[in-house]
């Protein structure tokens, strides 16, 4: 009998929903935009219970606009974004808002545990360095300057942990989320009470849940959320994995020869490995879906979210003005760009507009701006300085990777932006190979659910079935070198105002 996945991806600005043949053909797919709160600068936070709604929401719609029968959704896996922190107290209730993955507010527990030597004695656990979005500083913030949201406590979840938590009511810990966050020991890949301690937050274990595989069979879909939905009640819900895995394995990097870009609200460059790689060479070591093998990654909040916020802040009549005459405002943003000559002159943008990878403080701007510039310099600005990003984590993967690298496959919103991609392939000087997916976070998911129910042995075989290159972009010798000198200056500037960013930070 023919039956179907549904796969759910809570990110930082989107949750979405789709469901998916066993061929990954996608029937139908539903969203919804997240509302984020910014309480004082550098917070981020959503609202727990609206989660609860908006995941009914886009589930209830997927259902009604595929046409199929809820009895064929053979099983359910949830991806979300990583790091942040979602509390609920001893009824299950939140505890306070949930905390998102762009949120800065504990930067300054990274920088002391750094400096005191916490960072350097939990490396040879955890081979990754400590982030301020990560739940060890947000916990220790919390303990510190929020505590009454603790005194109650009976869970601490990652966000599609807490999604699951929703659908199922048992909670569990699935183990790629976790064990980036520095919350687990990978030697061991289990929760590690001397590891929490180096932090001082041991006291927090007893309030981490059971760690679990991506595969493992978390509860079924509950009566309440049956309801809601028109879910079967019992429908399995497998552990899912942290947002980043299931973009890997929807532009099919299943070995360890490929990397994954995924241009979206973070900035996120990986490739697998079957050990961690130590030495500092990669700032984050995490245990892959396919437990074979390690996710490296270099991440940053630092993508694609930075055009999302111009065009949203700034250019507000130029999109209705599109709608209006029935246009996408972002294809005539590609046309602008193209519109330019490739080597114009035009400002370097600092894609720091939610955070930054490379100083805690540093903030976005536009260095260079003349009297000539137009919209169309500044957006080619904002294209090139996302890119940029992905190029300064892309030089630190490639310190710690030791095969070879025959492109990158790339995901996320770039990937729908022509000069975009072409400026990616020619910043990186690497093929791009851009997958034939609309949503790479649901594809996954569903991936993880053909796995779970057994109808592929592997993630593998399931992407070798599930998942095509649509097409490649080849580096153009031409602009490759004078991005190259632009990069060049990017940098030295990044380094120029380095120590400038606190005394900003201080007014």
């Amino acid at each position: 009998m023919e039956h179907y996945y549904l796969g759910l991806d809570n990110g930082g600005t989107t949750t979405k929903a789709s469901i998916y043949t066993k061929q990954g053909k996608e029937m139908a797919r539903s969203s919804q935009s997240t509302q984020v709160f910014s309480i004082k600068p550098g917070f981020a936070e959503i609202d727990m219970n609206a989660m609860k709604a908006t995941n009914c929401m886009v589930i209830k719609e997927v259902l009604a606009k595929s046409g199929i029968d809820s009895s064929l959704i053979c099983g359910i896996a949830v991806c979300g974004h990583g790091k942040g922190l979602y509390l609920v107290n001893s009824k299950g209730q939140p505890s306070r808002a949930g905390i998102l993955s762009s949120d800065n507010r504990a930067w300054e527990y990274a920088e002391k545990w750094k400096k005191d030597g916490t960072a350097e004695k939990i490396y040879q656990k955890t081979f990754q360095k400590i982030m301020a979005p990560q739940a060890v500083c947000l916990l220790a913030w919390l303990r510190d300057h929020e505590p009454a949201s603790i005194t109650d406590l009976g869970w601490v979840f990652e966000c599609k942990d807490y999604v699951r938590f929703l659908l199922t009511g048992k909670a569990y810990a699935e183990l790629t989320d976790y064990s980036g966050a520095n919350l687990v020991n990978l030697n061991t890949r289990m929760y590690d009470k001397d590891l929490l301690a180096d932090f001082g937050l041991e006291h927090f274990l007893p309030f981490l849940p059971p760690l679990v595989s991506s595969t493992a069979n978390c509860g079924g879909i509950t009566r309440e959320i049956a309801d809601a939905t028109g879910l079967r009640e019992g429908t399995p819900v497998f552990g899912g994995m942290f947002d980043i895995d299931a973009c890997a394995i929807a532009v099919h990097v299943t070995d360890e020869q490929h990397i994954c870009m995924i241009a979206g609200t973070w900035s996120i460059n990986e490739f697998l490995s079957r050990k961690p790689i130590g030495e500092h060479k990669i700032s984050m070591n995490s245990i892959f879906c396919d437990p074979v093998y390690f996710l490296e990654e270099e991440s940053s909040p630092t993508s694609a979210v930075n055009l999302e916020w111009f065009v949203k802040q700034m250019l507000p009549e130029f999109v209705a003005e599109c709608k209006k005459e029935g246009k996408n405002p972002y294809q005539e943003i590609d046309k602008e760009i193209a519109s330019l000559e490739e080597t114009a002159s035009y400002p370097l943008y600092f894609p720091f507009i939610m955070a930054s990878n490379v100083h805690p403080n540093a903030k976005a701007c536009f260095l260079g701006l003349s009297y000539y510039h137009t919209r169309a310099h500044l957006l080619k600005s904002i294209f090139e300085g996302v890119a940029f990003s992905h190029r300064y984590h892309l030089d630190n993967l490639l310190k710690g990777k030791t095969t070879p690298t025959p492109s990158i496959r790339l995901a996320g919103g770039a990937t729908n932006s022509k000069p975009w991609v072409q400026m990616f392939a020619d910043v990186m000087q690497l093929p791009i190979e851009v997958v034939n997916v609309k949503e790479t976070g649901t594809l996954g998911c569903a991936m993880n659910v053909s796995v779970s129910v057994g109808d592929y042995p592997d993630y593998e075989t399931a992407a070798n079935a599930m998942v095509t290159v649509a097409h490649t972009v080849l580096p153009n010798p031409q602009t490759t070198l004078f991005y190259e000198k632009r990069y060049q200056i990017y940098k030295n500037l990044i380094h120029a105002l380095d120590p400038l960013w606190n005394q900003m930070n201080n007014l």
